[in-house]
């Protein structure tokens, strides 16, 4: 088992001692159960990443995330040839 040194702010110190108050549980205990439901929180759901995000919004005619940015030159060439049929 280790020790930590933990800095909180006011606010949550408040929140801390609030709980301490109605659980009546030991500091530790409280920041190992705040630990615990953080870790189901976030495994439940994974983290959206950006590209994610993007994909979901939907932009219309001429939607931009039709090709990935790499192939960005080689999509536009092929839009304007397919455009002017040269």
């Amino acid at each position: 088992m280790s020790t930590r040194t933990v800095r909180l702010d006011d606010h949550a110190e408040s929140i801390l001692a609030r709980l301490r108050q109605r659980t009546g549980l030991s500091i530790s205990s409280l920041l190992k159960h705040g630990l615990e439901a953080y870790a189901e929180k976030i495994e439940e759901k994974p983290a959206r990443r950006p590209i994610d995000i993007f994909r979901e919004i939907d932009f219309g005619p001429g939607d931009p995330s039709l090709a990935p940015a790499r192939n960005a030159k080689r999509e536009v060439l092929l839009k304007i040839k397919q455009k002017h049929g040269r």
